[in-house]
């Protein structure tokens, strides 16, 4: 059964970035008919943060990504302690006790010489007494060691990859205090919770290299492995700087919608273009990792403002009663009110905002050249409530008046019930009106 995890850290809040990974892996379990597991990569105890573990949990329940089952990893250390126990019993585990400013040195060393900066293994040429006597001043971290051989899989979507084992690093698994990283807790998990497909970011191409050694050394099966490109700004920039004004939280907060950000990170970075989906279930249908490609992607989040509009734009009355009901529209009046704002709508606070101009009347919206011809104006306009024929009535009985006709007659008294210059058909708008506009 094809099974995928979503692993977050929780010592932030998920971005986009993040959340792109936890869709595809989200997608593929889905079609799939598979298990989805949400994975909370909480190791290190000092900057994992329980608050961090909801807030992951309530940003994936908005958006409709429904997990399987939660596993948390800092209730498997034990399962991490025995799976390190094997590899030392295997010769795979080596204890290493250069510090971060000594490795520093011998990496700048390296490069001046031309050389790869690769960990030169000299942990090993230590002595019994010469590891119990550095036991004694310093903690040491524990190196698995790498079989200097070609290391090659089919990815998912970089295709055949290969590398060289002895052009990398032997990844340290755990740290002088103890702390166990991911490296190994990611590939004893996915081994034991039986993960087939591991989607992620492409910065993970090394490690995976490395990853799939560990995993031959623990006698488990290799998932496969997909690594998708990463978002970059609209110009190519780095995203790393601005991923904090990405928060999916940040988002919701500024009224984007789910499926506004579902529907574009489904589809950008791959040869199909972003379509509007309606819902969860449509994404899965049309998903195939295969479609996606290695160039960085461009992420613009102004492109989920227009995405965000159409999405409101379709939904019935009902799927907004909770924000009719917020903005204070009478039971008897959503239905007609929300199919005469939809369309004009771009978040789901405008739904008080136009609410507003026709239960307490618009701000003064006229330009300062139309001030008297506004005046005027409104000084025949009758007490509300107003008939379907109110607009089309006032409208005349104004132009015969003042003389004025077309955008010069109508932009003027617009902006004066409306408060806007653009909004909904004024003679669908003008009998929901409660009040006169405010002097």
């Amino acid at each position: 059964m094809t099974t995928t995890r979503f692993a977050p850290s929780p010592t932030g809040y998920i971005h986009v970035g993040n959340l792109r990974t936890a869709l595809f892996n989200y997608l593929i379990a889905r079609k799939a008919g598979g298990t989805f597991i949400l994975r909370i990569d909480d190791t290190d105890p000092e900057r994992s943060k329980e608050e961090f573990v909801e807030a992951i949990k309530e940003d994936l329940d908005w958006l409709g990504l429904q997990w399987d089952r939660v596993e948390r990893q800092s209730a498997r250390l034990d399962r991490y302690a025995e799976a390190a126990d094997r590899l030392r019993a295997a010769g795979r585990f080596y204890e290493a006790f250069e510090t971060p400013t000594e490795l520093d040195l011998k990496r700048k060393k390296q490069l001046n010489m031309g050389r790869p900066p690769v960990y030169d293994r000299a942990a090993l040429a230590l002595s019994e007494a010469e590891r119990d006597a550095l036991r004694a001043e310093r903690g040491g971290h524990w190196r698995f060691k790498l079989d200097h051989e070609r290391i090659e899989w089919e990815d998912g979507i970089l295709g055949p990859q290969s590398i060289d084992a002895a052009s990398v690093s032997d990844p340290v698994l755990i740290r002088g205090d103890g702390q166990v990283l991911y490296t190994l807790a990611s590939v004893v998990d996915d081994t034991e919770m039986g993960v087939t497909d591991v989607v992620r970011g492409s910065d993970h191409v090394t490690n995976t290299a490395t990853q799939i050694q560990i995993i031959d050394a623990l006698g488990g099966q290799c998932p496969r492995f997909a690594h998708h490109s990463l978002l970059t700004g609209p110009q190519g920039e780095s995203l790393s700087k601005r991923l904090g004004t990405l928060a999916i939280r940040d988002l919701r907060a500024k009224g984007v919608e789910p499926m506004a950000i579902l529907s574009q990170l489904a589809r950008l970075g791959s040869a199909d273009p972003v379509e509007l989906r309606g819902s969860v279930d449509e994404l899965i249908e049309g998903f195939d990792i295969s479609r996606f490609g290695a160039a960085p992607t461009k992420f613009d989040v102004g492109d989920l403002d227009p995405l965000t509009a159409r999405v409101l734009h379709g939904l019935p009355a009902e799927a907004v009663a909770g924000d009719l009901e917020a903005a204070g529209v009478p039971v008897e009046a959503r239905e007609t009110f929300w199919a005469v704002i939809r369309d004009n709508i771009e978040t789901r606070a405008d739904i008080a905002a136009w609410w507003q101009v026709l239960a307490e009347g618009a701000e003064p919206g006229a330009d300062p050249e139309d001030a008297a011809f506004v005046a005027e104006a409104l000084a025949i306009l009758p007490e509300p409530p107003y008939g379907p024929e109110a607009w089309a009535e006032w409208t005349a009985a104004v132009k015969a008046q003042s003389g004025r006709k077309g955008k010069a007659l109508f932009m003027p008294l617009r902006k004066a019930l409306t408060g806007r210059a653009r909004g909904p058909e004024m003679a669908d708008f003008m009998p929901l009106m409660r009040a006169r506009p405010k002097p």
